[in-house]
């Protein structure tokens, strides 16, 4: 894979060694208890967590896309071979079914955090490389043939955080240490450590394990990962750098797009019994069976070196586990890891990078047909541009932002601009366009970065629209009664559908309170009564525009009052194209209170 000349990538803990720092930091001495932070609970709401202090800007790269290459190239996802990388993602295999699986397991027993599989990807990219940092494989069960340990979180480089397990997971009886493909520390791990193989153990060595661990730390507290918001929460939980979370996303960007090219594949070890001067890391209740290999610890950092003029730092080699000192895997199977990229500069001496050839046209690619969808729905179309120069041969390695506006709309990732890198044929897309339970224009434009000036942008434009209703029915089995001054005690929720039974997104709704016929005005006079809504502005309202359906198609519309009139009325709820519904109440007359009898005269 080709790196950009900041560093290969964060690849160890400068994520979950200090995002997942939930232990106390103490200086008492001796074992100190697990952090105890239950699931439910938001690991970036907690004041202890270091992840909320400073803690250095980590230098990360970003991925460098080109189209897939056919199967069968380096890397190509091979005959069920241990190390085998899937062609598309650059992942090996084993990790690529574990981040899906963990995903899977997400959505059943988290569903409304919308894990997607290319997040814990991110992580575990940034982290570890997915695991192959330093020469690390996995073996067939998901397991690093070798542990990947960070440095004694002694106080000294790194956090003070004390000894929490013993040494049952990381062999260090003295301070923790974190463990694993993504990087958690064992009192971390005692709070979301999870079983994603099946096999009754939770091992943070084991891939699966760690990735659905990962998924739980992601999602506690009740984060969406569908909401933009939540998802920068959650990887900032991770470390508390925008540079971080800048990296993390653009590989799950990445994943998504699915054209990453893959890594080289490592030669073929035997698993999980070479001899090894470390304590199994696994520990009681782990993987069992014979030690692992000698854990992986690249040395300390120095000083990261300035950007070079190309605008890019590359730091010197890190021990993992410090934001802002990260460390760099060998760009090169079997390079040493003192040795970043394996050239003869001292591990902190980038190798100036070619210069792209200058931007100096931008092309839409397809037709320049408007896109249509419906709302809650994605785009069939997606951007795409090429990006060329002056004499008009595509340009490799120009950054293109995308930006998109308009009806609430949003990419598949939450958010509503990135900036994807042109492969070799000049060419960058942008993940497909969501939109959001409204009608009205979309709008996808496309700038080079830096040359926003010197290149036209380039516009996509989409509209939203709604299916046609059918009709509208009755959620629920709502209380048709009321009291005087008071109010209806349920909501009225309405679900729109199509004629075939589909969820109608994005139907404006109409609602409007009148006498029992349905057509004459709850009023007295000039005045109005009966139930009533309160509008935007406080007042009482008999007609409400109460907003467009859900992207389940239903509308609960706002506490129906009461005032002191009784008597029957009509609720009617319309679509904007025509469709009604009439909900019949009763406000009850008031109740009352017979006056007590006068005392009988005495005789």
């Amino acid at each position: 894979m080709k790196i950009l000349p900041t560093r290969a990538a964060s690849v160890s803990r400068q994520g979950l060694c200090t995002a997942l720092l939930v232990a106390s930091l103490t200086a008492a001495v001796g074992a100190s208890p697990p952090h105890n932070t239950a699931d439910a609970g938001d690991p970036a709401k907690d004041p202890k967590n270091p992840q909320g202090m400073p803690h250095g800007t980590p230098n990360l790269s970003l991925p460098d896309l080109r189209p897939k290459g056919p199967a069968g190239l380096p890397g190509a996802q091979g005959g069920g071979k241990e190390g085998a990388k899937d062609s598309a993602t650059g992942i090996p295999s084993i990790a690529l079914d574990a981040y899906r699986k963990a995903a899977q397991r997400a959505a059943a027993d988290m569903p409304g955090c919308h894990m997607p599989w290319e997040l814990i990807a991110g992580i575990g990219k940034v982290e570890t490389e997915h695991a192959t940092f330093s020469g690390t494989r996995l073996t067939a069960d998901g397991t690093t043939d070798k542990p990947i340990l960070g440095p004694p979180l002694d106080g000294k480089d790194f956090a003070l955080v004390r000894d929490t397990d013993g040494g049952a997971l990381d062999g260090d009886k003295v301070y923790d240490e974190a463990v694993g493909p993504t990087q958690f520390l064992p009192s971390t791990w005692a709070s979301y450590g999870a079983d994603g193989n099946g096999d009754g153990k939770k091992d943070p060595n084991n891939i699966y394990d760690a990735a659905l661990g990962t998924a739980k730390y992601l999602c506690a507290g009740g984060k969406d990962m569908n909401r933009a918001g939540d998802l920068d929460k959650a990887i900032l939980s991770y470390n508390n750098a925008r540079s971080y979370v800048d990296a993390v996303t653009a590989w799950m960007r990445a994943y998504q797009e699915g054209n990453v090219s893959s890594l080289p594949d490592l030669p073929a070890v035997p698993g999980g019994n070479a001899p090894s001067g470390r304590p199994n890391p696994a520990g009681p209740g782990g993987t069992g069976g014979s030690q692992p290999s000698q854990p992986v610890q690249p040395p300390r950092s120095s000083k990261p070196v300035p950007p070079s003029s190309g605008g890019s730092a590359r730091p010197a080699p890190a021990k993992p586990g410090t934001p802002g000192k990260p460390s760099e895997p060998p760009a090169k199977p079997g390079t040493p890891p003192d040795k970043p990229g394996g050239g003869d500069h001292g591990g902190d001496k980038p190798t100036p990078p070619t210069p792209p050839a200058q931007a100096s046209r931008l092309d839409r690619v397809g037709d320049g047909k408007a896109w249509e969808t419906t709302a809650g729905e994605t785009f069939k179309e997606r951007a795409q541009v090429l990006v060329k120069d002056k004499s008009g041969k595509p340009v490799a390695g120009a950054r293109v932002r995308f930006v998109l506006s308009g009806a609430g709309a949003a990419f598949t990732d939450a958010s509503t601009e990135l900036t994807v890198t042109t492969g070799k044929d000049g060419t960058a897309t942008a993940l497909p366009v969501v939109a959001q339970p409204r009608i009205g224009k979309v709008t996808v434009t496309a700038t080079v970065v830096g040359r926003e000036r010197e290149v036209p942008a380039v516009a996509f434009t989409g509209m939203v629209s709604v299916r046609e209703a059918d009709r509208v029915v009755v959620i629920g089995d709502p209380a048709l009664k009321a009291d005087p001054n008071g109010s209806f005690a349920d909501r009225f929720a309405v679900k729109v559908l199509t004629k075939d039974g589909k969820d109608v997104v994005g139907s404006a709704i109409t609602a409007t309170v009148t006498k029992a016929d349905c057509k004459t005005p709850a009023t007295e006079g000039c005045t109005g009564v009966g139930p009533y809504f309160k509008g935007p502005d406080g007042k009482r309202t008999w007609r409400l525009e109460a907003g467009t359906t859900d992207k389940d198609g239903v509308l609960t519309l706002p506490a129906l009052l009461t005032d002191g009139h009784s008597g029957d009325y009509a609720l009617t709820v319309t679509t904007a194209d025509g469709k009604v519904h009439t909900f019949r109440l009763t406000v009850k007359a008031p109740t009352t209170t017979p006056s007590p009898s006068a005392p009988a005269p005495k005789a």
